[in-house]
């Protein structure tokens, strides 16, 4: 992480305010990406006060970041504040929102234990109950579960190569924006740091996996790993997940494909179409750790054929899909529902326990 005592430019955070961004949602100006890089290399080093950091974080969400800013933000972060362990698998990164979830099951412990299962390797990372929204995210699915997650870098990268399934702690990985959880929670509401948490990518992977809210947001994101110049990845998919999280919600789901020598396409995935009739509330749940932990044990022991072990499948297969370890999600199903029955799913599961 950056010292408070660092020398910094001539950018403090009060003079971007005044100067640049502070001046309405529609007279605001952008950043230029030095101007960007120092506002976050000064937050990060504690250094403005909290007005001040609290105002800078309100005419970021009011002018609306563009990718050039968030791109800085991102480059900033993965040099000053994240530590990466790379496995020797080269997985599927999923990032899901941090703030989590607080209506629907969490599906991806169990999409990634099948893809897993099936040969594609995946990481998972989250930290624990952070704002806005501080909902449950899979930390608290793991740990339901009996698997290990406040692990340092490197024992998540050999879980992932012992298992093919890995989960990323962000207190560990990422300790100078798990800093700010204080800051971010008096906010009382979302900041880019939510947006750039999610493709802190721990793993170095080369796929990301990662939600919107909104189409336009997915290109941004993606203009996003463009304009990095600490991001590596040569493929992304985002789509409109449950609770704008990287699952798949049952009816229509709007995608957005990228690779790094392609223009983004978006298309759209149905689950009607893979006989699967559900409805969003299908999916819901009373407690969100609790509930999910034993809808995934369930599904990956073969006892459950209903919309849960659909939904577990369909995202299953989409994980592989994304590392392009299928061509198609239709032959992804097959593989997620060959592993479920044959008991692969589940040994994956058990090696987790046991890590």
């Amino acid at each position: 992480m950056a010292q408070a005592t660092q020398e910094f430019g001539d950018w403090p955070l009060k003079r971007l305010m005044t100067d640049v961004v502070g001046s309405g949602p529609k007279s605001a100006d952008d950043m230029d990406r030095e101007q960007a890089r120092e506002a976050f290399q000064r937050i990060l080093a504690g250094e403005p006060d909290e007005t001040t950091l609290g105002a800078f974080w309100l005419a970021n969400r009011w002018k609306r970041n563009n990718p050039e800013e968030l791109a800085a933000y991102t480059d900033v972060m993965r040099e000053e504040s994240v530590v990466t362990a790379e496995p020797d698998a080269d997985p599927v990164d999923c990032g899901a929102n941090y703030d989590g979830k607080d209506t629907s099951a969490i599906l991806g412990v169990g999409a990634g234990i099948v893809a897993a299962a099936a040969g594609t390797p995946v990481v998972v990372h989250s930290g624990d109950r952070v704002p806005s929204q501080k909902a449950t995210p899979y930390k608290h699915v793991l740990d339901e579960l009996d698997i290990r997650t406040e692990l340092e870098p490197g024992e998540s990268a050999d879980m992932v190569d012992e298992t093919g399934f890995g989960f990323y702690y962000q207190p560990a990985f990422n300790p100078g924006i798990d800093d700010l959880w204080d800051r971010r929670d008096e906010m009382g509401v979302r900041t880019f740091v939510n947006t750039i948490e999610t493709i802190a990518n721990p793993a170095n992977a080369d796929v990301h996996l990662g939600s919107f809210y909104h189409l336009a947001f997915a290109k941004k994101l993606t203009d996003t790993l463009k304009e990095s110049d600490r991001l590596e990845y040569s493929r992304a998919i985002f789509f409109q997940g449950m609770e704008g999280y990287d699952d798949i919600r049952p009816g229509y789901t709007k995608v957005a494909e990228w690779d790094e020598s392609e223009d983004l396409e978006d298309y759209e995935v149905e689950t009607a179409e893979y006989a699967m009739d559900m409805e969003r509330d299908d999916l819901a749940v009373d407690d969100i750790a609790a509930d999910s932990a034993t809808i995934t044990t369930e599904v990956l022991a073969g006892d459950r054929e209903d919309h849960f072990a659909d939904a577990i499948a369909l995202n299953g297969a989409f994980r592989m899909y994304a590392r392009q370890d299928v061509e198609s999600l239709d032959e992804g199903l097959e593989q997620a529902r060959e592993v479920i029955a044959d008991g692969s799913a589940q040994a994956v599961l058990e090696e987790l326990q046991a890590f």
